[in-house]
Parts: C-alpha cells; sequence; structure tokens
C-alpha cells in the first residue's frame, strides 16, 4: 500500500509544471514566428538588390538550423545555458554576414528576441543583463567593422530600443506564463489532495464497515452461540423449563441481531435516528448478558448530562463488546459496570473477576477484531482508554469520553 501510494505521488509530481520549462515551451511560437519574418524580409530584400543562390540557401540552412535550436531549447539547456547563446549567437551572425545588405535587419531582428529569450531561461536581472551587454558589444564591433560611421550609431541607437521593447514585451509575457504555471500547480495539488481525502475516506468507511459487521452479526452470533451453550448446559440438567427460557431469549437476541444488520447495511445509524436513553439501553444488555451466560451483573449508573447520539449508538457497543469478552474468554463469576459523568466527561468501567489476559500478547494476535473496535469507537468519541488485567484476578476496561463530543440529544 505505502509502495502504491508513493508510486502515485510520484505521478502526481511530474503532472506538476516546470516554471523555466514551461515558459520556454509557450514562448516557442511567438519566436519563431518573428524569425520567419525576419527572414523572409532578409531574403527578399537581398535578393531585390544583388541576387545571392548559394549564400541565401546557406542563409536559409542557418535560420533553419536557428529555429530549430529555438524549438529544442529545453533539451540543449541540459548541457548549459551558455552553450545555447553561443551556438545562438554564432548563427546570427554567421547568417548576417551571408547577406550583406540584410546584415543590419537580421541583427537588430534577431539578437533583441535571443535578449528577450534569455529572461525566461535565467528570469534573473544579473543574469540577463550580462547576456544583454555581451551581445551589445558584439553588435556594436559587428557595425562598426562592416558599416561606416554614421549608419552604425543610427543601427546601435535602434538596437537599444528594440532591446527596451522586446524585454518589456517578454517580462509582461513570462508573467503571465508564470501566473498560469501557479494555477496549473494549484490545481494539480488540489487534485492530489483531493485523491488524499477520497483514500481516507475509502480508509474511513472500510474501519466502520469493519466496526459495524463485528459489532452486528459477530456480536449477535457469538450471543446467540452462549446462549445455545447455556440452553444444553440446562438441557443435560433436565431443567427444560430453564432452557425454554432461554429459548426465547435467543429468539429476541436473533431478531436484535437482524435487524442490528439491517440498520447497517442501510446505513441507518445516523441523527435521524429515533432517540434511546443510555442508562436503560445499558441495564438491556446486562439483564440479556445474565440470562444468556449466568454471571451476575451489577449495576451503578449516575449521569445528570444528556448524552449525545454518537455516543450512545459507539458507547453502547462498547459496552456490549466488552460483556462479550467476558462471557467467552473471562471464566468470571461476577461483572461490574460503572457509568459515571463529572467534568464534562463520562467515565465507563466494566470489570470482571475472570481468570485475566495479558494486553500486550493479545494485541499482537490477528483475530482479536473486538479490541481493536473498542479502540476505535473511543477514538472516535474523542475518549482514551485503558486496560487493566492481572491473571487470575480480572480484566478492568476504563473508558472516558468528553460529554461535548456529538450532537447532544
Amino acid at each position: 500500500m505505502g509502495k502504491q501510494s508513493n508510486e502515485q505521488d510520484q505521478d502526481v509530481d511530474l503532472k506538476i509544471y516546470d516554471g523555466e520549462g514551461d515558459r520556454l515551451t509557450i514562448s516557442r511560437v511567438p519566436i519563431i514566428l518573428w524569425i520567419i519574418f525576419i527572414y523572409i524580409e532578409g531574403i527578399v530584400i537581398q535578393n531585390i538588390t544583388t541576387p545571392l543562390p548559394i549564400r541565401s540557401l546557406l542563409f536559409s540552412l542557418a535560420i533553419a538550423l536557428h529555429v530549430l535550436l529555438y524549438w529544442h531549447v529545453r533539451k540543449i539547456l541540459h548541457y548549459g545555458s551558455w552553450i545555447f547563446f553561443i551556438i545562438q549567437a554564432g548563427i546570427i551572425f554567421l547568417s548576417a554576414f551571408l547577406l550583406p545588405f540584410s546584415f543590419p535587419i537580421m541583427l537588430i531582428g534577431l539578437i533583441p528576441i535571443l535578449i528577450g529569450q534569455s529572461i525566461g531561461i535565467y528570469y534573473q536581472t544579473k543574469k540577463v543583463v550580462l547576456v544583454f551587454v555581451g551581445f551589445y558589444l558584439l553588435f556594436c564591433l559587428a557595425m562598426i567593422w562592416y558599416r561606416d560611421g554614421e549608419h552604425s550609431v543610427l543601427f546601435i541607437g535602434l538596437l537599444i530600443l528594440i532591446v527596451i521593447i522586446v524585454a518589456a514585451y517578454s517580462i509582461l509575457f513570462y508573467k503571465q506564463v508564470n501566473a498560469r504555471i501557479r494555477i496549473q500547480n494549484f490545481l494539480t495539488e488540489l487534485e492530489l489532495a483531493h485523491q488524499k481525502v477520497e483514500e481516507l475516506t475509502l480508509a474511513n468507511e472500510r474501519q466502520r464497515m469493519a466496526r459495524d459487521l463485528h459489532d452486528t452479526l459477530a456480536q449477535g452470533l457469538a450471543g446467540l452461540i452462549m446462549q445455545l451453550e447455556a440452553i444444553d448446559a440446562h438441557m443435560i440438567k433436565g431443567s427444560s423449563q430453564r432452557a425454554h427460557e432461554i429459548v426465547q431469549q435467543s429468539m429476541s437476541q436473533a431478531r436484535k441481531a437482524l435487524a442490528d444488520s439491517r440498520r447497517a447495511i442501510d446505513n441507518l445509524r445516523s441523527k435521524s435516528a429515533s432517540e434511546v436513553d443510555f442508562s436503560d439501553a445499558v441495564r438491556e444488555e446486562a439483564q440479556r448478558f445474565t440470562m444468556a451466560t449466568g454471571i451476575r451483573t451489577a449495576l451503578n449508573i449516575k449521569m445528570k448530562s444528556s448524552v449525545s447520539r454518537l455516543l450512545i449508538e459507539h458507547g453502547l457497543q462498547i459496552i456490549s463488546e466488552c460483556l462479550t469478552n467476558v462471557g467467552k474468554h473471562s471464566y468470571a463469576k461476577n461483572v461490574w459496570i460503572n457509568i459515571l459523568d463529572q467534568q464534562d466527561k463520562i467515565t465507563i468501567v466494566v470489570r470482571d473477576d475472570g481468570k485475566g489476559f495479558n494486553p500486550d500478547i493479545i494485541a499482537r494476535r490477528s483475530g482479536h477484531y473486538g479490541l481493536i473496535g473498542i479502540h476505535e469507537r473511543a477514538r472516535l468519541l474523542g475518549g482514551t482508554i485503558q486496560i487493566n488485567s492481572t491473571v487470575q484476578e480480572g480484566t478492568s476496561i476504563k473508558i472516558e469520553v468528553p460529554l461535548t463530543k456529538g450532537d447532544v440529544s
């Protein structure tokens, strides 16, 4: 179960978007469209003035490689961001020198795009400024070497203006992309949380079903077995009248178990259930237990506060399970049930004078679901449970539950 949960967490982590990668993926299309526009303009201007077929072919291949690198920018960045910028810069300057008349257009059109791409890659002011300074110096040197001084100054100033415009656009664009990434990550994390809630809900439902099955079918059958054993004992002794009385009780117990099972199946244990007096219900449970097992049961119930329906349901099941364990395992002659409310809490103590047991050993054995159910019900009520047992001296189970837990009936 743990391994499966870890695999699910890894799958969800893969769905969470990487900020840098998503920014670059989204920005590819507008960048490539702009490069295509600059490419067409460069080819047209060069061929209008002086056609250069071979250079135009090489220029087209260079631009195609330039576009291809932009398209696979995420893969190339794994080898280093500076490698990407060096290769792209080399392609830009090479393509510019291939078409002399389109030289300034290629540099002014493509260098600002590469600088804008650095915003998406680094998203840090210092590194972006460093990229800008490096490319700007290269551009200045190329313009001074290739053109006369008057035009060089014009293009150098124009590059700064275009870079400012592209940088402003890139910042706004990437801010929108980052906002989209955050929303997508939030939705993915929300989906993960929803899956976790569903898993916990399913686990809680399975635990509830296990408790209901144990407290209806298992306890009902256990009670019937004890009554049948008592009937068999009385029949052996020749006490048919007493055996007949227990048969009548067994029939009543079987009907009750059937009714409880139907309520569990139909999920009718809810706040709309009819109110039950907790004290009277405990007395009836103790009377059925004594009639079925012959074990004397002493009650001490002192309650002044109202009890929630939740406490009634789980409290009765806890007491019933304790009595069932006494009848099946303890060989006790007497059972004492004390129920007191004081200081905003209710205390339930079920004690017997049986043979006792070792709680630590029993807790590690499989099949003892009754004690597990008692612990779970005490936890659902927000209470605590304490089990004290001494071999050949008896067992005491104490549950303390706050009276404010649940809705008050």
